[in-house]
């Protein structure tokens, strides 16, 4: 039996349609004749997918019995017995309740699809198994129902039900999706457009990679070898020379052009290494390549051309984009370049870019490392071959093999000096040629036993056999040394790579620059030592590894580094060629340092900075918002003290009354101010404990009217792990700033709810609301948002609210309020005896 076809509609988020998509579908093949059923499909109480149901045959699920409740699921086994050609299963990746046939919804998809037969499916992008982590770090919702990606990727057909933000959260608000009373809840929360738009990202790049992947795969197995534009993908052939960062550059303009265009520079090194290019300027075009959103490969070929082409038709490439070449005019006569060569063999489905450039016409001038030498034991192996050889080999011919012929006996001599120009260079194959020479005079060139040859023409083999073995071991000598070049100048360019990718940037500390020095070069210990001046003894600024020198004279190797610094290394002593690379590690070291100890003169300078700013603030807070009250104070003394005036009862309570309220805002501002200097000064020591949310909001409330706030704390909330002196604070000075901003007559509606493994206080008003880019400046010390009067505060409520949350390992956050007005969003943590507690399990149903 042939198994089943499996369609997913894929969603970025609940309620983008993809359940009325499915039923839609349904509809199409039930007039098509098609025998289609709903083995479960859930509409959630949803209007209008309840309304598409209606017309399509629909089988009984299945009741289970779970702790005291009645549940249902999808009942494989009538689905089975019924055989549709097609079956509609919701929710892939439902969890199903314990005693159902299997665990999982999309393994009784799998059985369907086994007993051949169609299954039309849904599932959101957030519950396939790989994205759990991403989509809880954007959500802060954990997704416990979650579907293995590949079974998703073995479906036949994906089809993305895309929606945008602003449209589903629309469609939420007119009640589409859930109840009303949910609404704000959902909007707040989950289906934030922050939240929607990274989530439809995500759904959009998986299906992306998954039709990129099909595109491939149908390739191979059709065997296409032309290249099919579904998008421009543009190539850049690098040299390694100066030219590559204009290539690139225009590469990317050239992108830029189309949606969706694809950046790759390729460099391709031959396979003998023996092409020596700038490891600098490598390493700086691939970091712009990568800046410009490209991605950098290196292909091994030896025919370039046809390296570089078969790279291009393998990534279904549109663009190839080369530079004019830098050889000399007469450097022609050799062939036609590469530039050329490609663009005659790529065919009419690729387009070649010949681009100009600064250095057009002068020379290739790549740099070629110099100075590599052979180890010690192979220039041994190559004096005993180049010497002691020719004599061995001349007792064989005597004594085994007599008479072989004196052509013979030259080319046996010749592979000797091959030999010993392969071990020891050319130094020993030159005395081998000499040496092999005058045996061969000696003992296979008639008149044998003297060195006069009779036979002209033995007197031209002789000189042709030394003219050839010089020649021979110079190129074996030339491609020795050149490849054990290669091998040094790809090392020490993948260190100098490490260095310019993550020292320059910042992104390694002296520790971990230190410990590579040690794992480079193999040693001991390394230290980094600096002193004031000449006569001052010498610090470690920083070391790695067991008894690091203490001063340069006690290391093994020492690197210095201006005229109070030293790179000191203990284990051996390096080699000249080595240092030149060390030496670089000790410039780079001594630049983490000072980097450091400008980062803490930065820090420090900035934080004299900001308590001169706060100073200023709090003097211009003082000479206006804090005598504001005092003279209220003062007048209502004055007056009450006055012989002239006879006040009435209700003249002095007035009186009073205001020298009260000067007296509480008084002691409001002093307050904010005390709070404020102890975060400035780091003194605030939280002491953490569980609470009930239900314990503290409330005691936060005493500083508002009563009528003027609105309050929802569930009681079933987690307890919270905080400091509730803190917290309390924390809360009343967001909620008083609420209640100064609300519109009269309306409430304030502080709510609480838990959100993973954190709870959230959300205190929600009706005022005129804070635009986007204000809504973090209102969180800085002495700010105060729009015309707000002075008077009213030094503008620290909020600040406070915000390093007290923080320190409680909180946050503190404004959001708009749907409909009009702001939000504030106080996160603190859980109890930790309230994250460890199991899961419950899935149940059926929304």
């Amino acid at each position: 039996m042939a198994r089943g076809t499996l369609r997913i509609y894929l969603g970025a988020a609940p309620g983008v349609g993809k359940t009325y998509a499915m039923l839609s579908e349904a509809h199409r093949r039930v007039e098509r004749g098609t025998d289609c059923v709903v083995a479960f499909v859930e509409h959630h109480h949803r209007p209008r997918t309840e309304v598409m149901l209606h017309g399509l045959e629909q089988l009984p699920r299945r009741e289970i019995e779970y702790r005291g409740g009645i549940f249902t699921e999808m009942d494989v086994d009538a689905v089975l017995r019924r055989a549709p050609r097609v079956a509609l299963v919701d929710e892939l990746a439902h969890t199903n309740v314990p005693g159902s046939r299997n665990t999982k919804r999309w393994q009784d998809v799998e059985e369907l699809l086994a007993a051949g037969i169609d299954v039309i499916s849904t599932v959101n992008i957030q519950h396939l198994e790989s994205l759990g982590d991403v989509v809880e770090s954007i959500t802060g919702v954990r997704q416990r129902e979650t579907v293995p990606d590949e079974v998703v990727r073995r479906a036949d057909q994906i089809e993305l039900v895309d929606m945008s933000p602003q449209a589903l959260r629309r469609r939420m608000a007119h009640g589409n999706i859930y109840k009303p009373d949910k609404v704000d809840a959902a909007l707040s929360n989950y289906f934030r457009p922050g939240n929607l738009t990274a989530l439809r990202e995500l759904a959009l790049l998986w299906v992306a990679d998954r039709v990129d992947a099909y595109l491939t795969e149908y390739r191979s197995e059709h065997r296409v070898s032309t290249i099919w534009g579904s998008r421009e993908r543009i190539v850049v052939g690098l040299t390694g020379g100066p030219e590559g960062r204009t290539l690139i550059r225009r590469a990317a303009r050239l992108a830029e052009k189309g949606a969706g265009g694809e950046v790759m520079a390729v460099y391709i090194s031959r396979s003998d290494g023996l092409t020596a290019v700038s490891p600098k300027e490598l390493a700086l075009q691939r970091t712009l390549v990568e800046d410009l959103g490209g991605t950098f490969h290196q292909v091994v070929g030896d025919d370039i051309p046809a390296a570089l082409l078969d790279f291009a038709r393998g990534v279904n490439a549109t663009q190839i984009v080369l530079g004019v070449s830098r050889r000399r005019s007469w450097q022609y006569v050799f062939g036609p370049g590469v530039g050329a060569t490609v663009a005659r063999e790529s065919g009419p489905d690729l387009d070649v870019h010949l681009i100009t450039h600064a250095e057009v016409g002068k020379g290739r001038g790549l740099p070629v490392a110099r100075g590599a030498r052979l180890g010690r034991s192979r220039v041994i192996g190559g004096w005993l071959a180049g010497v002691l050889g020719p004599f061995l080999l001349t007792w064989l011919l005597n004594s085994v093999v007599p008479d072989i012929g004196l052509a013979n006996d030259m080319l046996l001599f010749l592979t000797l000096t091959v030999a010993a120009a392969l071990l020891g260079g050319l130094l020993p194959a030159l005395a081998s040629a000499v040496v092999g020479s005058t045996l061969l005079n000696w003992f296979f060139t008639p008149p044998v036993h003297t060195l006069t040859i009779a036979d002209p023409q033995n007197i031209v083999a002789i000189v042709v056999f030394v003219g050839v073995a010089v020649a021979v071991a110079s190129v074996v000598d030339l491609a020795a040394r050149r490849t054990h070049q290669a091998a040094r100048l790809r090392a020490e360019s993948e260190i100098l790579s490490f260095l310019a990718g993550n020292v320059l940037r910042g992104e390694t500390g002296l520790e971990d620059l230190l410990e590579r020095v040690r794992e480079t070069f193999g040693m001991e210990s390394v230290a980094l030592l600096e002193r004031a001046g000449e006569k001052d003894p010498w610090t470690c600024a920083g070391s790695v590894g067991p008894r690091p020198a203490t001063t340069p004279d006690a290391a093994d190797v020492d690197v210095p580094v201006g005229d109070h610094m030293a790179l000191s290394l203990r284990g051996r002593v390096l080699p000249a060629a080595d240092r030149r690379v060390l030496a670089a590690f000790a410039a780079q070291a001594a630049v983490v340092v000072d980097r450091r100890r400008l980062k803490g003169e930065a820090d420090r300078a900035e934080k004299l900075a900001e308590g001169n700013r706060i100073r200023t603030a709090l003097l211009a807070a003082v000479s206006h918002d804090l005598r504001t009250p005092l003279a209220g104070i003062k007048a209502a003394v004055t007056s009450l003290r006055s012989d002239d005036v006879e006040w009435s009862e209700e003249d002095q309570a007035e009186l009073l009354e205001a020298i009260e309220e000067g007296a509480d805002r008084l002691d409001q501002l002093v307050g904010n101010l005390l709070d404020m200097s102890r975060l400035q000064t780091g003194t605030v020591a939280p002491v953490l404990r569980e609470t009930d949310l239900d314990e503290v909001v409330p005691m936060a409330l005493g500083g508002v009217p009563e009528d003027s706030v609105e309050l929802d704390i569930p009681e079933t909330l987690p307890m919270v792990h905080v400091d509730r002196g803190l917290l309390e604070r924390a809360v009343a000075n967001v909620v008083e700033n609420a209640v100064k901003h609300s519109p009269p007559g309306e409430k304030v509606l502080v709510s609480a709810s838990a959100l993973a493994n954190r709870v959230e206080v959300r205190v929600v008003d009706r005022g005129p609301g804070v635009p986007d880019e204000a809504k973090e400046r209102i969180f800085e010390p002495f700010q105060r948002y729009g015309d707000s009067p002075r008077g009213v505060g030094v503008g620290l409520g909020l600040a406070v609210a915000r390093g007290f949350t923080e320190a409680l390992r909180g946050t503190v956050h404004a959001e708009d309020t749907p409909g009009g007005g702001l939000t504030m969003v106080l996160s603190v943590p859980m109890a930790p005896e309230r994250l460890e507690q199991p899961a419950l399990p899935a149940t059926a149903g929304p």
